[in-house]
């Protein structure tokens, strides 16, 4: 077998083995994806029923709230960006951090960044980071990295309440430019919760002020979880998305590559068959009459 030959078997080897690794990176990303959205019902439940609770508080409140956790010492808003831990998901930090240097054109804004590969981003681009945690690995440590930012989000309220806090993260689907999304989360919005309208007032053992403040923060802490699950579903769609690029990408690479076998190995075996055919003619013989010397 020639060297050239070699060559390609090595690399058509190669490019098989890369296709299994993208072929499993593929489906642990859409197995995480399924999980992520299964997930959400539930955070969607929990939050119905501590909106719920704010309805029945926000009735036997003597004067409703009109934003909640707002102070005359407004600072810059803060920017929650969702990006993601891990690579092999196309653009989608890179819109992410677009997003982040409009918004930061319209409002000075510190930036909150969760996640290592937005991190990296945001220093290669100049973007300053004033807070940054990992992202969630998995879809049961969303909880864990939600407490993280909320205490982050609390520690600065301690020292200067921001005038702003949005969350920006991505949604699952397609089209990522048209699916990355701006929550705000502070000032709190009362008027989005119906009030009770229960005939008996609840029984309620705490100050009115007290319950309220710490049901908001439970219903934000909430809305963070339910933001990490959409951004870990989204995360891991676009891994999918850019495993069947990959995987396309490699298909095509081992069609060339198994032409390139077949028109090599039919030369030599061309080259073969005539050195045969001539080494096997044969030898002409000498026209009648002529002397030997």
């Amino acid at each position: 077998m020639s060297s050239k030959l070699g060559e390609i078997e090595s690399r058509t080897a190669t490019a098989r083995q890369l296709e299994s690794v993208v072929g499993a990176m593929r489906g642990i990303a859409a197995a995480r994806e399924r999980d992520a959205q299964e997930k959400l019902a539930g955070i969607r439940s929990a939050a119905a029923t501590v909106g719920e609770a704010i309805g029945m508080v926000l009735a036997a409140t003597p004067s409703v709230p009109a934003t909640g956790l707002v102070s005359e010492r407004g600072i810059a808003r803060i920017l929650i960006v969702l990006c993601t831990e891990q690579g092999f998901v196309g653009g989608y930090n890179e819109r992410l951090l677009d997003r982040i240097e409009h918004l930061r054109a319209e409002v000075p804004s510190e930036i909150f960044m969760v996640g290592t590969r937005g991190a990296m981003l945001a220093e290669e681009r100049g973007l300053k980071c004033d807070w940054s945690a990992p992202m969630a690995a998995h879809a049961d440590d969303v909880m864990r990295v939600a407490g993280r930012i909320t205490d982050a989000v609390y520690a600065r309220f301690n020292d200067r309440v921001p005038s702003e806090v949005w969350g920006v993260h991505a949604m699952p689907g397609s089209g990522l430019q048209d699916r990355i999304m701006a929550r705000r989360l502070v000032p709190f919005d009362f008027a989005r919760f119906r009030m009770s309208s229960r005939m008996q007032p609840p029984l309620l053992t705490l100050p009115l002020d007290k319950l309220l403040a710490g049901l908001v923060e439970r219903y934000m802490y909430i809305e963070l979880c339910e933001s990490l699950m959409q951004s870990f579903a989204a995360e891991n769609a676009a891994r999918v998305a850019a495993m069947l690029a990959a995987s396309d990408h490699v298909k095509k690479k081992l069609e060339v590559l198994t032409r390139d076998y077949r028109i090599v190995r039919q030369d030599e075996i061309t080259s073969e068959i005539v050195e045969l055919a001539t080494s096997a003619a044969p030898v002409e013989a000498d026209p009648p009459g002529r002397v030997q010397p």
